[in-house]
C-alpha cells in the first residue's frame, strides 16, 4: 500500500493528466490546421504532449510501489519526484522551444528537455536500484 504521502502525490498527478487531456484537444487543433504551426512546431508538440501523458503515468506506476525500496533521504526523494519532474521539464523543453512564429529549430529553451532527460534517468536507475536492493532484502 502507497505511502499517505504517495497518495496524495498520486492524486495531484492524477489530476495533471486533465492538462494533458487539454493539450490533446490543443494538438488536434493544430492538426486541423486552426493553430497555424509548421512541421517543426508539430512534431515537438505531438512529442511534449506523449512525454507529459507517459511520464505522468509512470509516475503513479512507481510511486505505487517505491515504499518498497531499500532508499531514504535524498535517494528516495530523488526515486519518488524525480520522474514527475521529468514530466513538467521535457514537455516544457518541448513546447517552449519552438514558441513563435515559424521557428527554424529550437530555441535555447530546449535545455529544459535535457534538463528533463537528466533527472528521469537519475530517478530511474536510483529507483530501479533501491527496488532491487528492497527485494533481495524482503527474500
Amino acid at each position: 500500500m502507497p505511502s499517505a504521502e504517495n497518495l496524495i502525490l498520486i492524486g495531484i498527478l492524477l489530476l495533471a493528466l486533465v492538462t494533458v487531456e487539454s493539450g490533446g484537444y490543443f494538438l488536434t487543433r493544430v492538426v486541423r490546421g486552426k493553430v497555424p504551426a509548421n512541421r517543426l512546431q508539430q512534431n515537438f508538440f505531438r512529442a511534449g504532449h506523449a512525454h507529459a501523458a507517459v511520464l505522468l503515468v509512470l509516475s503513479i506506476a512507481i510511486l505505487a510501489v517505491i515504499s518498497h525500496a531499500a532508499l531514504d533521504g535524498f535517494w528516495l526523494w530523488l526515486a519518488r519526484v524525480g520522474v514527475p519532474i521529468a514530466a513538467i521539464l521535457m514537455p516544457a523543453g518541448f513546447f517552449l522551444s519552438v514558441i513563435g512564429r515559424d521557428p527554424e529549430r529550437p530555441n535555447r529553451l530546449i535545455v529544459l528537455l535535457w534538463a528533463g532527460v537528466a533527472v528521469l534517468t537519475a530517478a530511474l536507475i536510483t529507483g530501479g536500484i533501491g527496488l532491487i536492493a528492497g527485494g533481495i532484502a524482503a527474500l
